[in-house]
C-alpha cells in the first residue's frame, strides 16, 4: 500500500507508490470486468455465491473485506488516537456531513432524478443512510490521509449507524415523504442486524489490527513492526479489495448487464452524490483549517457508503431480486471507480497543498 501521511512530501506522491499501487485503476477495472463476465457467463455462479451468506451478506464478500481492512488497521498508531478525538472541528464536521447532509442529499437526488422509479429511489435512499465503515479505510490510506483519524471516524460512524439507522430510515422513507405529500415506504430493519454488520466488518479487523501492533511492538519493537512486519502484510489489503470486487460484481453480473438503462438511471444520482459529498467535504475541511491528511480523511469518510449493510437491508426487506437490491448493487459499480479517481485527485491536491504551504 501507499505511504502514510507521515511520508516525506519532497518527491511526487504517485512516484513513490509501488507498481502495484500505481496501476490500481487497471487492477480494479479488471476485477470489475472479471466479476461481471463471470456472473453473466457462468451459469448458477451468482446463486451459488449468494447461497453462502448470513443475513443477506455474502460470506466471500465478508472474507474479502476482512483481508482488505486488517493490514490498514494494523498500520494505525493507536497511541495517537487521543489527538483525533480532541479535534472538535474534525469530529463535528464528520458527524454533520455523515448524518445530516449525506442522507438529506441522497433523499433529494433520489426524488429529483428517480420520481417514476420508486424501487430504485428507495434503494438509493437506503444507500444514503448507510455510512461507510470498510472500503473508506483503503481509499483514505491510498490518498495519504490520516490513518488514526480514519479509524476514529469510522468507529464513530459505526456507533451512530447502530443507534440511528432505523430511525433515519423511518424519517426519510415514511415521515418526511408523508409531510411532503409523497408516497411512503416501510423499512423493516433491526438494530441487531446493523450491530452484526458493524461487528463483522469493523470490529474483527479493528481488534486484530490493534492486537497485532500491541503484541508486535511489545515482542520485537516498533522499528521491526513498521519496517518488516507491515511491508509483508500491506499488499494483502489490495488483494482483499480486488477479491471483494470480483465477488461483488459476480453476484449481480447478470442483473447489471441485462438492465443497462436502469443501471444508467441509478448511476446518475450516485455520480452527483459522490462528487458533491467529496468536494463539499474537502472544501469544508480547508475552510475550518484542517491539514491535508485530515481534510482528505473527512472527504472520503463522508463520500463513501456501507454497501455491505445497505445490500443486506435491501435483500432482507425487499428481496434479492427487488429493484431496491439492484439499486444498492449499482452503488459499488459507481463508487469504486469514482473514489479511485478521487484518490488521484487527492494526491494531486496534496502536491499543490504542499507547494502553497
Amino acid at each position: 500500500m501507499s505511504p502514510g501521511p507521515d511520508a516525506s512530501a519532497e518527491a511526487p506522491v504517485v512516484a513513490r507508490l509501488s507498481t502495484l499501487d500505481r496501476l490500481l485503476p487497471v487492477w480494479i477495472l479488471t476485477a470489475m470486468a472479471i466479476g461481471l463476465l463471470a456472473g453473466r457467463l457462468i451459469p448458477g455462479l451468482g446463486s451459488a455465491l449468494d447461497a453462502v451468506s448470513v443475513s443477506g451478506v455474502s460470506l466471500p464478500i465478508a472474507l474479502g473485506l476482512l483481508v482488505m481492512m486488517y493490514p490498514v488497521l494494523a498500520k494505525v498508531r493507536y497511541d495517537r488516537l487521543d489527538t483525533v478525538t480532541g479535534d472538535r472541528r474534525l469530529m463535528v464536521a464528520s458527524l454533520v456531513l455523515n448524518w445530516v447532509i449525506g442522507p438529506a442529499l441522497m433523499f433529494a437526488l433520489a426524488w429529483l432524478l428517480l420520481p417514476d422509479l420508486p424501487e430504485y429511489r428507495t434503494g438509493l435512499i437506503v444507500v444514503g443512510l448507510a455510512r461507510c465503515i470498510a472500503m473508506v479505510i483503503i481509499w483514505n490510506d491510498l490518498a495519504c490521509g490520516d490513518r488514526e483519524a480514519a479509524a476514529v471516524l469510522v468507529a464513530l460512524n459505526s456507533v451512530f449507524q447502530v443507534i440511528t439507522f432505523a430511525v433515519l430510515g423511518w424519517f426519510y422513507l415514511d415521515l418526511l415523504p408523508g409531510w411532503l405529500g409523497l408516497p411512503t415506504t416501510d423499512l423493516d430493519v433491526s438494530a441487531w442486524q446493523i450491530a452484526g454488520s458493524v461487528l463483522v466488518f469493523l470490529g474483527i479487523p479493528l481488534v486484530a489490527g490493534y492486537l497485532s501492533r500491541r503484541l508486535g511492538e511489545r515482542t520485537h519493537g516498533r522499528d521491526w513492526y513498521e519496517s518488516r512486519f507491515l511491508p509483508r502484510v500491506g499488499p494483502f489489503a489490495l488483494y482483499g479489495l480486488l477479491f471483494t470486487i470480483v465477488i461483488l460484481f459476480a453476484l449481480q453480473g447478470r442483473a447489471i448487464t441485462s438492465q443497462p438503462l436502469d443501471v444508467a438511471r441509478i448511476a446518475l444520482p450516485l455520480l452527483i452524490y459522490f462528487a458533491l459529498m467529496w468536494a463539499g467535504s474537502y472544501a469544508l475541511g480547508r475552510a475550518i483549517g484542517l491539514g491535508y491528511a485530515r481534510t482528505t480523511t473527512l472527504a472520503f469518510t463522508a463520500a463513501g457508503n456501507n454497501f455491505e449493510l445497505a445490500i443486506a437491508v435491501a435483500i432482507a426487506t425487499f428481496g434479492v431480486t427487488s429493484g431496491q437490491a439492484l439499486a444498492r448493487v449499482v452503488g459499488p459499480l459507481i463508487e469504486v471507480p469514482v473514489l479511485v479517481a478521487l484518490v488521484y485527485v487527492s494526491l494531486a491536491a496534496r502536491r499543490r497543498w504542499t507547494a502553497l504551504t
